[in-house]
């Protein structure tokens, strides 16, 4: 899942655990979302949309990531 979690992160100068930290959820559970190979509850996506005062369409780019789901699914 394509997300902006590592360029927000870094704009406030925040480690992974630190923002780990501030979600309640595990440092790998932010290398992975990083990463692309995590998709967050919808809690976890509200808590952090909220962090980073920014909205979960932004945050974890629902538009991109919706057509590379439906071209997925197209081609099955």
């Amino acid at each position: 899942m394509i997300n902006r979690v590592k360029e927000y992160r870094n704009i406030l100068n925040l480690t992974q655990k630190q923002l780990a930290e501030a979600v309640y959820v595990s440092q790998r559970t932010i290398i992975s979302l990083e990463k692309g190979q995590y998709k967050p509850s919808i809690m976890l996506a509200y808590r952090m949309s909220c962090f980073f005062d920014t909205s979960v369409e932004d945050l974890f780019c629902l538009k991109q990531n919706k057509e590379l789901e439906d071209v997925e699914y197209e081609n099955l």
